[in-house]
Order: C-alpha cells, then sequence, then structure tokens
C-alpha cells in the first residue's frame, strides 16, 4: 500500500508539468520527499508560484516556467528526464464549453508536444492525467475502462484523444505511456476561487467566510471524490509498472460514491456552521452520477488506495481551516 517504499534509480529525475497547480505541487513534494530530482514546468496560467514556493532553494528541485504548447519548452524540460508526470491541462468542463479553440492547443496539442519531445529524449515512462468525463453519458455504475459513452464536452473530447494518442506513441514508438482518469480529485492546495473552482474548496473558502454556497442542481448528484494521495501513489506506481501496462487508461480513484448534498451538509457539521445552501441549475455537460471499478489498476499498476473520502475530507478541512484563516 501507498507509495513511500517504490525505489527508482537514484539519480533519477521527474518532470512534472503542470507542477506548480493543485496535482502537480503534492506530486513534487512527493517526489522531493523520497529523495528524488524534480524539474516543475508549469506556465502559470492556472498553477500558482505559491504552491511550489516552499521547494524554492532546495537542491534537488527546479521550476521551469513555460508553456507545453511550445515545442522547444518542451524539448528542453524532457532533456535528460527519466520519467514524465503530464499534469498540465487546462480543466472545467463549463470553460472548455466557452473556449473550445484554447482547450484543444493546450490540452491536445499541448500532450502531443510532451509526448514527442519525451519520444525523442528518451524518457523511460510517460504518465497523463486524463479523466473520468471520458465516461460521457455512459449510465452504468461503476465506470469501467472499455465502457464508455458519448462524451458531453471539448474538455471530455481532448481527454480522449489524449489517450489515443498516448496508444499511438506506444504502439508505434515504444514510449511506456500510462493514462490515469482522475475521479474528482480534492487536497491541500485545490483552488477555491473562481467560477470554475472544484466544489469541495469552494464550499469550505464559503462556509469559513460565512457565506452562503450554491450547489448546481438537487445535490442529489454523486461522484467518486479521491483525495490527492491516492492519485500521487498513481502516478508513481505507473512509473514502476511493467511494459504490458503500457498504451492503456486506468481508473484512479477511491471507488467509493458521495452525494453533494451530504458533502455540503458533513463540512458545515464539521465547521460547526448552519448555512443552507443555494440551489442554482445544473451546470452544462456535467454527467449525473460518477464510481470507479478500480480493479484494472489494482491488477495492472499494484493501485492500492488507502485515503478514503472521510480520512481525506478530515485533512483537507485541516488544511483549508489553516490557510483561509
Amino acid at each position: 500500500m501507498g507509495y513511500s517504499d517504490l525505489k527508482f534509480p537514484e539519480n533519477a529525475v521527474f518532470l512534472v508539468t503542470g507542477g506548480a497547480g493543485f496535482i502537480g505541487s503534492n506530486l513534487c513534494e512527493a517526489i522531493l520527499r523520497m529523495g528524488y530530482t524534480v524539474r516543475c514546468l508549469d506556465d502559470l496560467s492556472t498553477g500558482k508560484r505559491e504552491n511550489v514556493a516552499l521547494f524554492e532553494g532546495h537542491p534537488a528541485y527546479t521550476f521551469i516556467e513555460g508553456d507545453v504548447k511550445d515545442p522547444a519548452v518542451c524539448a528542453a524540460a524532457c532533456e535528460g528526464a527519466d520519467y514524465v508526470l503530464h499534469q498540465a491541462a487546462w480543466g472545467s468542463v463549463p470553460r472548455s464549453i466557452e473556449m473550445p479553440l484554447f482547450y484543444c492547443a493546450n490540452n491536445i496539442t499541448g500532450t502531443l508536444n510532451m509526448l514527442e519531445a519525451a519520444r525523442v529524449c528518451g524518457v523511460k515512462k510517460f504518465v497523463y492525467a486524463s479523466s473520468s468525463s471520458v465516461y460521457g453519458d455512459e449510465p452504468v455504475l461503476p465506470k469501467t475502462e472499455g465502457r464508455e459513452g458519448n462524451l458531453l464536452s471539448p474538455y471530455a473530447l481532448t481527454k480522449r484523444c489524449d489517450e489515443e494518442w498516448a496508444k499511438q506513441y506506444t504502439m508505434h514508438y515504444g514510449l511506456d505511456t500510462y493514462g490515469l482518469r482522475y475521479f474528482n480529485v480534492f487536497g491541500p492546495r485545490q483552488n477555491p476561487d473562481g467560477a470554475y473552482a472544484a466544489v469541495i474548496p469552494r464550499f469550505l473558502r464559503q462556509l469559513l467566510a460565512g457565506e452562503r454556497p450554491t450547489i448546481n442542481g438537487d445535490g442529489r448528484q454523486s461522484r467518486d471524490f479521491t483525495y490527492v494521495e491516492n492519485v500521487i501513489e498513481a502516478n508513481l506506481k505507473a512509473c514502476a509498472a511493467p511494459h504490458e501496462a503500457a498504451g492503456q487508461a486506468f481508473n484512479i480513484a477511491y471507488g467509493g460514491r458521495e452525494y453533494l448534498i451530504d458533502i455540503y451538509y458533513g463540512l458545515t457539521k464539521a465547521l460547526g456552521v448552519e448555512i443552507e445552501p443555494i440551489f442554482g441549475p445544473d451546470r452544462a455537460g456535467d454527467i449525473k452520477h460518477s464510481n470507479a471499478d478500480i480493479g484494472k489498476a489494482r491488477r495492472m499498476l499494484g493501485y492500492d488506495p488507502d485515503w478514503s473520502f472521510a480520512r481525506g475530507i478530515e485533512a483537507a478541512i485541516a488544511w483549508y481551516r489553516e490557510n483561509l484563516a
């Protein structure tokens, strides 16, 4: 269980794209803690320098400010890297509906630039962020790899395209690629601000400020909320996975199912506040229910998440209490 016992070559170099973002910065921290070298590539369009400020000056850490849409930047960042953890992407289903061309350029072309740079530079493993959104309108729960429905947003389309491009790079060029379909990741450093902020940090910020949060829809939508430590485990175990698992995508979640309305009232209870939510319209492109079958990741990657939703939400609440106070 966990990832702390994983062993990589002593001089291993990990490149984390989107490393100043929520998931990326947590990956950087975990890898540095394990004693390996980290390069963080980020254009700071959605990532924040303060997310990685605590690593500045660390002898094994380098920050590269650059854009994955620039092939030259990707090539320079990959030079000498052993493992690429590609997290750089723009999230948000509704925002992708408003900005389809940008999402294509950033999430598809950016990923393709990174794949090509990794191939040319001889990277050992290329692990990249996909998304549960690739399941689209497939109604059967739990979501299982190989049983996908019609895509419901440009964001989902970009992630499906990334998976197909990665498969091509494994098939034709021998680059070991591993796609991780994240299910509603939450935890420290997740941005609580803005119209497209993830729901848990947004609720926490507003409740801590005494504001009334808005729930899109009736609150009966369910999600397989996944604490970020489980995602770190998946990324690092993919770096240690066999070639036979390459060219595929894997569900990365805890395997649970939480209803939004229950989470909301759980947060109010934990924070000791009595604030009723506002119910707004459903968000365009959102799926109603999400729950993952993680059996394939268990079998092929050795993924064995030990952070339940209850344990994760307790840690998240503690972090936001301290950092939003």
